[in-house]
């Protein structure tokens, strides 16, 4: 971990063949991140832009293009196992995800096969797999722990869904026989992105909301205490807005939690030198910001699920691409 007092983890939210075998490597000796991430839109960046992956696409040339991408993208989800595989074994999380197919977003079933399948052919006990917080998610979520197979829950912006998220991850637990490691990926600061622009006109002061919001969610998740469960920041890269590079690992800093960052968030967070927890924020400030909001005329709720919306597209638009280039 890297601030083994707050049992707090930091993983890398990147993942290519060459910075596996070079960077990754280099972070996990020195102590500074302890798993990784991955997602459609990482992969379809390391895969359409690197010239890691030619040799193996040329071995792949007779394939379907999904065939192909799925063999590229296990390929380097075994690397990445294999190098923090080390921490795995010591107890020190060691993990890295892998996202089902967006486009089964809404087939529990296929999630759930999918899911199963990518597990058993990846054949690491150290990864996790990926399932967006949808309703056929939350179904597959359970099937897969009940599995014992590590599941990451993934675009998780609002309470509700954390929750449901929950209930599911506890639910997989108690008809499952094993101890499974869990996170719930909570995204930070695009919920800010959708709306400093319209706080500030209204002024409310900005980048605090996504703070706020993952505060509350952070609260929900630990008072269940469900065994093995944490809750992860994502989406913590910060993008414009004259915030300083690392702002939303600094003020997301919480006991028992995992932030995952692009790589160049991480090393402004080394340098900081931050270790003093943030979380928990005082209940009444949350709420009170989130009044300002609802005063001002601002449906959060919506904006929330517009953002899951734009998310899972997101994530769809990545994974097109990626087979589309691969055809």
């Amino acid at each position: 971990m890297f601030l083994p007092d707050l049992k707090f983890s930091l993983w890398a939210d990147f993942i290519e063949r060459d910075f596996i075998e070079g960077e990754l490597k280099v972070l996990i000796r020195n102590g500074i991140v302890n798993g990784a991430t991955s997602n459609p839109a990482i992969f379809k960046n390391a895969i359409l832009t690197s010239k890691a992956y030619s040799l193996q696409l040329d071995e792949l040339k007779n394939h379907e293009p999904k065939v192909k991408y799925e063999a590229l993208a296990v390929y380097d989800i075994q690397k990445a196992a294999d190098v923090l595989r080390p921490l795995y074994d010591a107890g020190d999380d060691g993990y890295v995800s892998i996202e089902v197919d967006p486009f089964l977003c809404d087939d529990a079933i296929a999630t759930i096969e999918e899911g199963r399948r990518l597990y058993r052919t990846i054949d690491r006990p150290n990864v996790m797999i990926k399932v967006p917080a949808t309703s056929a998610g939350y179904q597959a979520m359970e099937a897969l722990i009940c599995e014992g197979i590590p599941v990451n829950a993934t675009l998780v912006f609002s309470k509700a869904q954390a929750l449901a998220c929950v209930k599911a991850v506890r639910n997989g637990l108690e008809q499952g026989s094993k101890k499974v490691e869990t996170v719930i990926s909570v995204f930070v600061s695009r919920l800010d992105r959708a709306l400093d622009a319209e706080l500030e006109r209204k002024g409310i002061q900005p980048a605090l909301t996504g703070i706020y919001n993952a505060a509350d969610i952070y609260a929900a998740v630990e008072e269940e205490a469900v065994p093995g469960l944490r809750t992860l920041f994502a989406s913590t890269g910060v993008k414009g807005g004259g915030l300083r590079p690392s702002y939303y690992v600094d003020e997301l800093l919480a006991y028992h939690s995992v932030n995952t960052a692009p790589i160049t968030t991480i090393e402004a967070f080394v340098e900081g030198g931050e270790s003093e927890a943030k979380l928990p924020i005082d209940p009444a400030r949350i709420e009170a910001h989130f009044a300002r909001i609802a005063e001002a005329g601002i449906d959060l709720d919506a904006v929330i699920a517009r953002l899951m919306t734009e998310g899972l597209d997101a994530f769809k638009t990545a994974f097109a691409e990626i087979l589309s280039e691969l055809g």
